[in-house]
């Protein structure tokens, strides 16, 4: 498992594959007020208990996105972390994620292409020991660092 790079981003020549790194993330009511505010999804499955009591999921869930967003947080602080950009994502929810649960975001380097400066990207997302999210992100990097100021 590695920390985030003493400069704030890892660059290009810097990467291997099977660099990991992880965040654990809470969720809260907060959360999920503040991501269905910035979304402006106000679905009531994430926002009204009475209706989520209802549905195949007995009770609010989480947004998936607002799960996804924890392994952009990885990949935009730790993994690479600063001067990665995004450039495509695939995700897969296997289960949902309820206020209350520690999702912990795993990201972890699957190919390095030096030529066009892009990496893939494995991201998981587990709640204790389930698998509740995964996919793939392309990432491209900074092949150097920005002299400081």
């Amino acid at each position: 498992m590695i920390e985030a790079h003493p400069s704030g981003g890892y660059i290009l020549e810097e990467l291997i594959v099977g660099m990991t790194a992880e965040k654990r993330v809470t969720v809260t009511e907060a959360r999920i007020s503040q991501f269905a505010q910035a979304s402006d999804d106000f679905n009531p499955v994430h926002m009204d208990e009475a209706f989520a009591s209802k549905t195949a999921y007995r009770g609010r869930i989480a947004h998936g996105l607002l799960s996804a967003s924890f392994g952009s947080a990885v990949v935009g602080t730790i993994l690479p972390g600063a001067g990665a950009i995004y450039l495509s994502q695939t995700l897969t929810f296997h289960k949902p994620v309820r206020i209350g649960d520690v999702a912990v975001s795993r990201v972890t380097v699957a190919t390095v292409d030096e030529a066009a400066a892009r990496i893939v990207l494995r991201c998981e997302v587990h709640v204790g020991d389930e698998l509740v999210m995964d996919g793939e992100a392309t990432v491209r990097v900074p092949r150097r660092r920005r002299p400081a100021k």
